[in-house]
């Protein structure tokens, strides 16, 4: 099955970098999302992040626990991303945790996709199996 929506992003709170040097930092980043359309609710990301001295070029990991209705049922999942920006050709992975989902959301896989549009409006496609 197929959700589609948008989400916003709020409480960006960068940490102190736990590592920076050459020119490369390492920090951590936390935020949440509020999720409209197929998937409503909301969620909590902690992200880490390696920016580089080449604007282009930087990475991020994060977990994030998302609490929602998504096909009228309530519950809970995570999902990891993976991320890459190479001089400016991207790459994102965001795949749900194996047996993550909770309450009525148990047993859920599958991935999402994300895109930011020219406006700033971030996106979701999330292709999942219940």
């Amino acid at each position: 099955m197929t959700a589609k929506g948008t989400f916003d992003t709020a409480g960006w709170s960068p940490q102190p970098p736990f590592d920076d040097r050459d020119g490369v930092t390492l920090g951590l980043v936390t935020l949440t999302k509020t999720f409209h359309g197929d998937l409503t609710g909301t969620s909590v990301v902690t992200m880490m992040v390696a920016t580089t001295p080449v604007e282009d070029s930087r990475s991020y990991v994060a977990l994030e626990r998302i609490e929602a209705t998504l096909d009228g049922r309530e519950g809970s999942f995570v999902v990891q991303h993976d991320a890459t920006s190479d001089r400016g050709e991207q790459g994102l992975r965001v795949r749900i945790v194996a047996d993550s989902g909770t309450g009525g959301l148990q047993g859920i896989r599958g991935e999402m996709g994300i895109t930011i549009a020219p406006d700033g409006i971030h996106s979701y496609t999330l292709d999942y199996t219940l």
